[in-house]
């Protein structure tokens, strides 16, 4: 980035498969993780699904492999970057 240029957070949806019936306990944990908005456990494809703000793309990716993927009971994640 050039001089004078702020860096702006971004924001993305983590849609979260779950083992069998541990999608409460992983929203509730990964509702309690810095950077993460809100957590809900949901009907549809995917079990869990996140909304998480983070200073750019790195440190995102960082994030989602660091900290929600070693969540005990998280099969997969995809995340959905926020463009508008």
């Amino acid at each position: 980035m050039g001089k004078g240029r702020v860096r702006m957070p971004i924001s993305a949806y983590v849609f979260i498969e779950c083992t069998a019936g541990a999608a409460r306990v992983v929203a509730e944990e990964v509702g309690r993780i810095q950077g993460v908005q809100r957590s809900n456990a949901t009907t549809g494809p995917y079990d869990v699904i996140a909304l998480v703000e983070a200073s750019d793309v790195n440190v995102l990716g960082d994030f989602i492999v660091s900290k929600i993927q070693n969540i005990s009971g998280v099969l997969r994640t995809q995340t959905n970057v926020i463009v508008d």
